[in-house]
């Protein structure tokens, strides 16, 4: 089903113009449930405020994490929307319903039991939808690029195939496949939670032990951590402090991804796309990536690109600029 046109919100600000000379936009938009809204954050050069629509980008997050704890955080090398609005691109975020700075729903305050799964991939498209129509209709473009991480691809890719004409260029960094051993992540009820011992112990798989400081320095996770506790200020009181992201991701993996029942079908993206996937990724790992690519028969352009020495984050490591270079260098080919 194609997206329906969302009016623009009027719940938006203009968060800080940085020394770089990139403006910060901030907008929460309206969803299909009352009182449920989706934030979306936009980056761009101050120096201009207007964009065709190849030069305007959206990322999307994956299953636990929010967008801008991976694709506005200032490590080393900057920040990837940074990156990308000093390029001359228009960049834009967004946290599906539950995550980061969008509603979290009442069930998110309650015990996780009590309440069943939330934010399935549907729902996911549906906010996705919401975001491409807002963007497209205030910058008056006809389509845009996107670009999804983990469940985000399988997010934005579903969105392609439904929605071909309103889409530039579709980029799946770390896609979720078919799954043939059991995921990274586990939950019952509304929602999980994540402490900070967790998330680092999962970030380093794959990482030879030799190198897990150089790959994935400490210091550089514990400000990606201190930027979670920004985005989810409840989970952050409780002891130990938790993100907490909805369990939708969770039904979708056994009913779907664990069956053998592809979410979307690849043959019906239509765009150009990109695959890019680091070589030591445990949680998407590179069979699935080589079984993807071949399915999607009907893309004018198609291209798949490995990393070396990095894992499934490495959006978040030494080796994380290659990634930004690499994608960018996608979204600029005019070929």
């Amino acid at each position: 089903m194609k997206s329906t046109l969302q009016p623009p919100s009027l719940d938006h600000k203009v968060r800080f113009a940085s020394d770089s000379g990139v403006t910060v936009n901030e907008f929460n938009l309206d969803t299909e449930l009352p009182g449920v809204k989706i934030y979306v954050r936009n980056k761009h050069l101050a120096s201009t405020n207007k964009f065709s629509g190849d030069k305007v980008v959206l990322f999307v997050h994956g299953a636990t994490y929010p967008a801008e704890t991976a694709f506005d955080i200032n490590l080393p090398g900057g920040s990837w929307m940074d990156y990308a609005a000093k390029a001359g691109y228009d960049a834009y975020l967004v946290d599906v319903r539950g995550y980061g700075l969008s509603t979290r729903p009442a069930a998110m305050s309650q015990p996780t039991a009590a309440n069943p799964p939330f934010a399935t991939t549907a729902d996911a498209i549906r906010d996705i939808g919401t975001a491409v129509d807002f963007i497209c209709q205030r910058r008056g473009v006809a389509k845009i690029n996107l670009v999804g991480w983990s469940w985000g691809t399988t997010t934005t890719a579903g969105y392609t195939t439904q929605n071909n004409d309103k889409i530039h260029k579709l980029v799946l960094y770390a896609p979720i496949w078919v799954v043939k051993t059991p995921p990274p992540v586990t939950g019952t009820g509304a929602y999980r939670t994540v402490t900070k011992d967790a998330a680092r112990s999962r970030g380093i798989r794959g990482i030879p032990a030799s190198k897990v400081e150089e790959i994935s320095p400490s210091a550089w996770f514990d400000q990606w951590w201190a930027a979670n506790m920004a985005s989810d200020a409840e989970g952050a009181k409780q002891n130990p402090p938790v993100v907490r992201a909805p369990n939708g991701v969770i039904t979708d993996l056994g009913e779907y991804w664990m069956s053998n029942k592809p979410t979307y079908d690849p043959a019906e993206i239509r765009v150009p796309v990109m695959i890019v996937i680091a070589e030591w990724d445990q949680d998407t790992p590179l069979y699935m990536a080589q079984d993807l690519f071949p399915r999607i028969v009907n893309s004018p352009e198609k291209k798949h690109v490995i990393l070396g020495e990095g894992t499934h984050a490495i959006v978040l490591e030494k080796n994380r600029i290659n990634l930004m270079k690499e994608v960018q260098g996608f979204l600029d080919d005019t070929k």
